[in-house]
């Protein structure tokens, strides 16, 4: 069995790329509030992370440096963790590919629309394994991270 503690911090793993991913909700949560109901709570704790400059940028290294290539951490530990890295990396693309292309507000709106429920759906799935101390496998996400942690 997964020792609580490793479940414990492979389950607040997921809560990075949550964080970073949050303005994708943006256009839901403001036509559907109803739907804002259960990030009720973690909103303050989203806007702190928000307000320090670097935060992302710093939380990546920090998971990276401090857990993945940690070999004194648990080898569920470190694949939870870099999988949340893999998806967090994931979610830039949109954004660069907004930048260049430039759709339409329609268009933005659902892609936004569309990745927010992804990583919703990835995060409560990833969350619920982690919890139950089994390793949830995200595809090509988890495919990335086992690589990578296998390269190591």
């Amino acid at each position: 069995p997964t020792p609580a503690a490793d479940r414990l911090m492979s389950a607040a793993s997921y809560c990075f790329p949550l964080f970073n991913g949050f303005q994708y909700g943006r256009f839901l949560l403001s036509e559907y509030p109803i739907l804002a109901t259960p990030f009720k709570p973690i909103i303050p704790v989203v806007s702190a992370y928000h307000s320090i400059p670097y935060a992302s940028f710093i939380s990546f290294f920090a998971f990276y440096l401090g857990i993945v290539r940690n070999p004194s951490v648990s080898r569920y530990v470190r694949f939870n963790a870099l999988q949340a890295l893999v998806l967090d990396v994931v979610l830039v693309v949109p954004m660069m590919v907004q930048q260049i292309l430039s759709p339409g507000l329609n268009l933005t709106i659902f892609g936004y629309n569309c990745l927010f429920v992804f990583l919703v759906a990835c995060f409560a799935y990833a969350l619920g394994c982690s919890v139950l101390g089994k390793t949830p496998y995200l595809p090509l996400i988890a495919e990335a991270a086992s690589r990578q942690l296998d390269y190591s």
